[in-house]
């Protein structure tokens, strides 16, 4: 019998068809992509309740602008360029400021498993931090950074995760994941940089 694949299986799927004509990234499959990886965040129990209401909020705010007009936001960033245009890019309710806090909490997750893979002798507890110290970190103010330092205490044991994450090429799912995710979260630093949105920290 073959072995169920792991819990990347439905994100590696959906990467595939990130981009439309001219490797532009397209707005649906975007927020799928982040969409999937919600069964993963699940993996971590209560420990990343935080990161999963962000993620679902950040996309949720993005769907419904995306389903106002999906032919003028089919690509991600010309919901960008619209609140740009019409200066509402920089209000806390923003899509663009939705899409940088997701991207951000992705770059988290993406950075996560990267530890996990390159650091195999380092406990749950030693990647998350590390992971949040090099992304969420800097952009937070005390108190979230607070409540994210309890969380990362409270993260399952390593084998455990890992057996939860299911069966498969499970680490050669995960380093799919990572390196072609990561990529996708940096052009979308760049784009928002470029038009001056990428350093907005929270209140």
């Amino acid at each position: 019998m073959a072995e169920e694949p792991s819990v990347f299986g439905p994100t590696l799927g959906i990467l595939a068809h990130v981009r439309g004509e001219n490797n532009n990234l397209l707005t649906e499959p975007f927020l799928d992509v982040c969409r999937s990886m919600l069964p993963v965040v699940d993996k971590f129990g209560s420990s990343m309740a935080l990161v999963k209401s962000d993620v679902g909020g950040n996309i949720g705010r993005l769907d419904a602008k995306y389903a106002t007009d999906t032919t003028s936001y089919y690509l991600l960033y010309d919901i960008v360029r619209k609140e740009v245009a019409d200066k509402t890019a920089k209000n806390s309710n923003s899509c663009t400021n939705g899409l940088l806090w997701l991207t951000r909490a992705m770059d988290f997750l993406v950075e996560l498993f990267r530890n996990l893979l390159v650091h195999p002798d380092w406990t749950m507890s030693q990647a998350s931090n590390e992971a949040y110290a090099g992304t969420l970190k800097k952009w937070h103010g005390w108190m979230a950074s607070a409540a994210f330092t309890v969380a990362m205490k409270l993260v399952p044991d390593r084998k455990k995760f890992y057996e939860l994450l299911g069966g498969g090429n499970l680490n050669t799912d995960i380093e799919t994941f990572v390196t072609t995710f990561a990529p996708i979260l940096q052009e979308n630093h760049n784009f928002l940089k470029s038009v001056g949105m990428d350093d907005l920290k929270a209140s």
